[in-house]
């Protein structure tokens, strides 16, 4: 894990791996070689110590990947305001990384751990799914170069 300010706020790597395995949704961070920034929140699952999504085939953020493949990629977890602590209750990780677009076999285990982790009730219907919308769809993996965790409990 990548060295933070706040220490006492520091989870351990083992805490952050299980935020990034039961978190909904997280937010993508890209930017152009021009240092445009651009976030998108996006459903994805971690596998293999790397986080996987998928998109469409053309838009902004592959546009973004191509300029500059260097990606942010935050989490969060349970939170509650403390009002009158004028806080708030967190936990997060932010992960930097590079984005890379991923086929064949790694595609499919991506798609299918999308799959399981957002329908775990219909994952034969799943596979359908994905046989039909895989020509469509592309498929990238962050590969994780740090990771911080961090929470206020």
């Amino acid at each position: 894990m990548k060295s933070m300010r706040r220490k006492d706020r520091e989870i351990t790597k083992e805490e952050a791996i299980q935020l990034l395995k039961t978190c909904d949704y997280g937010v993508l961070s890209t930017s152009t070689n021009d240092a445009l920034p651009y976030g998108i929140p996006l459903s994805y699952c971690f596998i293999n110590d790397a986080i996987y999504f998928h998109s469409a085939l053309e838009g902004k953020k592959l546009d973004n990947f191509d300029e500059n493949n260097s990606v942010s990629f935050c989490v969060v977890g349970e939170t509650e305001v403390l009002q009158q602590k004028f806080s708030t209750k967190y936990e997060s990780v932010i992960i930097e990384g590079i984005i890379e677009e991923v086929f064949d076999k790694e595609k499919q285990l991506g798609l299918e751990g999308l799959i399981k982790k957002y329908s775990p009730d219909f994952v034969d219907e799943g596979l359908k799914y994905i046989d039909r919308a895989k020509d469509t769809t592309a498929v990238f993996k962050i590969e994780i170069k740090s990771l911080t965790g961090k929470a206020r409990r």
